[in-house]
């Protein structure tokens, strides 16, 4: 498989839209749902090959895509229930007795942690009707139906604050989505054969092992034929350690939204973990109104210390009182103590300076350690052939490319396309 072919065509892919002036669908009401997309394979393929993307030739299939926003019910961290929204993506162009016969398979994708609201896949569909990257790579190219939670905090719910890793709301967010899209799915005649792969980059990556975690220790009936989690930060405690051991943040706005999150979630004071001005401004800056720059500009990046972001006293116990409340709550949180029965391949770039590969070493030697049986780290540049390293925004477009081709290989050798 030439798989550096594959990665500078979803590299392409990743950094474009559809194009300008597409035509929202008429409104139309689903039982469950509501259609926000509805582009045929012949647009998305004019505008890939318009913008010369590596890989796509006149040759090239590229399907469609009937693109559904879904409202649905989840639980948040306090154990509230939330009404929150989900985008849906069917690949639309498919020969129909193929369809009829073999049916869909899905992926869940978790996507990476954005701050503005705006930023949400059913706002962006609903408003632009432009399909985003990985729904371009699993459905348009892979044929895949693509799952997307918004995550409490953002579309529907954008009024509830968002659980910032914090795994507990993130796996129901994502269990919870996978549910009513098949329910959508056999309300609306969308034939799914009962094949899925659950996937997710960054934030998204901990949350799909964060799903796989509550799928088999909840015993739900919900099979998973493959879960490929990519640099995501699974033990959270020594992510923790390491960020506050640095004298800078790259970007701030990522830890302040843990702390206000973790603030939020077990009933602490903002001004007990970030110093002011800063600590009064976190509930305005992650109310998702504002993008990770604008609120960056209004942090420090100065890790700690007086004119720091972090309180002194509240790293000082943190590194050396192990009941510190912060530090059970990241232990609480971390999702690579135990033992998945199903399927783990993780994606991860050896240039990596967010989340460091050895993050997924790290992870990988816990799993097995605790009883999984089948689990591979993939170092995604020497997997692709990439000469060089790539830091953690540059890996997330061959990541995808990657585990969309390695779901393929999968449901080729299964359900048979």
């Amino acid at each position: 498989m030439k798989w550096k072919h594959i990665a500078l065509c979803v590299v392409s892919i990743w950094m474009m839209g559809c194009g300008g002036g597409v035509d929202q669908p008429a409104s139309t009401q689903l039982d469950g749902g509501e259609l926000v997309v509805d582009l045929d394979g012949e647009f998305i393929k004019k505008s890939l090959l318009d913008s010369h993307v590596a890989g796509v030739d006149e040759n090239t299939t590229v399907y469609g895509q009937m693109a559904y926003k879904i409202p649905y019910t989840t639980t948040d961290e306090e154990g509230n229930e939330v009404e929150v929204s989900g985008y849906m993506v069917v690949p639309k162009g498919l020969p129909q007795e193929l369809v009829d016969a073999k049916g869909y398979s899905i992926v869940s994708d978790d996507h990476g942690t954005i701050f503005s609201n705006s930023e949400a896949m059913t706002v962006i569909a609903s408003t632009t009707n432009t399909p985003s990257g990985s729904s371009i790579i699993f459905t348009s190219l892979g044929g895949f139906v693509t799952l997307q939670p918004d995550y409490i905090g953002f579309g529907d719910s954008v009024g509830h604050y968002h659980p910032f890793v914090m795994k507990k709301s993130l796996a129901n967010a994502t269990v919870d989505f996978i549910k009513a899209a098949k329910e959508f799915a056999l309300k609306n005649d969308i034939n799914l054969n009962g094949q899925l792969f659950i996937t997710g980059y960054s934030e998204g990556g901990y949350a799909a092992l964060a799903t796989m975690q509550k799928i088999e220790q909840e015993q739900l009936d919900m099979p998973v034929s493959l879960a490929i989690p990519m640099a995501g930060p699974y033990d959270l405690n020594l992510t923790a350690f390491g960020v506050l051991a640095e004298p800078t943040l790259g970007e701030p706005s990522f830890m302040a939204d843990v702390a206000y999150a973790y603030a939020k979630a077990y009933d602490r004071e903002y001004s007990e973990i970030v110093n002011e001005p800063y600590a009064s401004r976190l509930p305005s800056l992650f109310d998702g109104s504002k993008s990770m720059e604008e609120i960056d500009t209004e942090l420090t990046t100065k890790t700690t210390g007086d004119d720091g972001l972090f309180a002194s006293a509240f790293v000082y116990d943190f590194v050396n009182n192990p009941d510190n409340w912060f530090r059970q709550a990241m232990v609480e949180n971390s999702v690579h103590t135990w033992g998945p029965k199903t399927p783990i391949e993780l994606l991860h770039c050896k240039g990596d300076e967010v989340i460091p590969y050895g993050m997924s070493e790290w992870t990988k030697g816990y799993l097995e350690a605790y009883g999984a049986t089948h689990v591979e780290l993939l170092p995604v540049e020497e997997t692709l052939g990439i000469p060089t390293q790539l830091g953690h925004s540059e890996c997330g477009v061959y990541a995808y490319g990657l585990a969309s081709h390695i779901f393929a290989d999968v449901r080729k050798s299964t359900i048979g396309y």
